[in-house]
């Protein structure tokens, strides 16, 4: 690989390894917890107690306090990152802060709502801050040439990470049931396992990974924190220069709300529409991610040739046309379908976007940018669910009205992405402050 001439000292094979192998432990998480277990519990176990549709208003909110949280904290987060060269401290912060949250889950039960609230608020926090935390690393270890293909790399070895996950948990629970437990006592064990598979994935990026940036002044000044905010405050005041950047960012906020839709309640859709089972919800997911992952591995090639605009535009086609497959399923052949349709554009959009996000971002300011990035996706995942929430809560618990939510998100996302220009978003990132 060619080195950046910002960058002058390479990232080796074995770094960049490392950092494609937080994305494989981090999403244990997104997929056990936020897709195809603890959601599913949560409304139909810990909270079944409000009904349906309060429960999953309940949950919907709860998701979007986390990532209020996650949104207000992020650019800055990020800035002062930036200032102080800390953002493997930072990580190091976020990932034992998730792995021991996500462990605490394993002692909720039946009607432990205020509990299962607090835990999934805080454990989601610390994972969303990590993944901001672990794609500012993007550009200092690969080149604009190479970026999306390496982002592509780091999103397929993710499913990998969250179909090894399912793997253990279905296991577990086929287990469990055979021993004629109930759900209330075999599924909060699944989030032990995630925690741990967590924490032992992710020590090679912790170990190898190495922080490339040069601070400006120690982590320890206190005048960090204000360098912190002028920075952000500078960024904004420049927004012109990073028009397209911007423009992005709001595609993206808009699309994204329509994937963190599915992310969040695919499984309560599954579950309450189909009428899937724990063991078919899971098997639905681990399929999902196979196809998540080509197609990851397959955008992240194709964006180095025709462009990541280009590509995320083809994404947004597919999940157009996976939401109203799902909208009309009856039966479980076109929902598969359906399915398999979202795992490919998944992986290819979020592939994509964090890899445009990245060829807009100028040197030195990683962080920050990658906390506007993070910004756009919290404000998406706080949109989305309330959205769905809401119509789930207004429409006495009709699931299929409230899916058509989605197809707005993506109608849009795909119109304001017409606007980006990406060539001269790439110029933008070489001007120096």
């Amino acid at each position: 690989m060619t080195p950046s001439p910002k960058y002058p000292d390479p990232a080796t094979r074995r770094e960049r390894f490392a950092w494609c192998m937080y994305d494989f432990a981090n999403s244990g998480y997104t997929t056990v917890i936020l897709t195809a277990i603890f959601n599913a519990y949560f409304v139909g176990v810990v909270a079944a107690e409000k009904g349906n549709g309060h429960a999953t208003l309940l949950w919907t909110l709860t998701i979007a306090a986390a990532n209020i949280l996650v949104l207000s904290s992020a650019p800055i987060v990020g800035a002062i990152a930036d200032y102080s060269g800390a953002k493997k401290r930072f990580l190091v912060v976020t990932t034992v802060g998730c792995v021991f949250f996500t462990a605490l889950l394993s002692t909720v039960g039946p009607g432990d709502i205020g509990l299962a609230v607090v835990l999934v608020i805080l454990a989601t926090f610390m994972f969303a801050s990590g993944e901001n935390l672990i794609a500012a690393f993007l550009p200092e270890i690969s080149t604009p040439e190479s970026m999306g293909r390496l982002s592509g790399y780091g999103w397929a070895l993710g499913y990998v990470g969250g179909l090894l996950s399912l793997v253990l948990c279905l296991g577990y629970v086929t287990y469990a049931e055979q021993q004629g437990l109930e759900a209330a006592q075999y599924i909060p064990v699944t989030n032990l396992i995630v925690a741990i598979l967590f924490g032992v994935a992710a020590l090679p990026t912790l170990l190898w990974l190495r922080e490339r940036a040069n601070a400006t002044e120690s982590f320890g000044d206190v005048h960090i924190i204000t360098e912190g905010f002028q920075r952000l405050r500078t960024t904004l005041h420049r927004a012109r220069m990073h028009t397209d950047l911007f423009r992005f960012l709001l595609a993206l906020t808009t699309y994204y709300a329509g994937i963190h839709i599915v992310i969040v309640l695919a499984a309560v859709y599954a579950q309450e529409v189909m009428g899937f089972r724990t063991q078919d919800t899971i098997i639905l997911i681990m399929v999902v991610n196979v196809t998540a992952a080509i197609g990851a591995f397959l955008f992240g090639h194709l964006q180095d040739k025709i462009g990541s605009r280009r590509c995320i535009a083809i994404t947004l086609m597919i999940w157009i046309t996976a939401i109203i497959c799902a909208y009309s399923a009856t039966g479980t052949f076109l929902f598969w379908v359906a399915a398999n349709l979202i795992g490919t554009a998944l992986g290819g959009a979020q592939s994509a976007g964090r890899a445009l996000v990245g060829q807009f971002t100028p040197t030195g300011r990683q962080g920050e940018f990658f906390g506007l990035w993070g910004f756009a996706t919290k404000l998406s995942a706080i949109i989305g669910p309330l959205t769905y929430g809401g119509m789930i809560y207004l429409f006495e618990g009709d699931h299929r009205i409230a899916l058509l939510s989605t197809l707005i998100f993506f109608i849009s996302g795909l119109v304001i992405l017409a606007t980006v220009n990406e060539k001269r978003g790439r110029e933008m990132a070489k001007i120096d402050y």
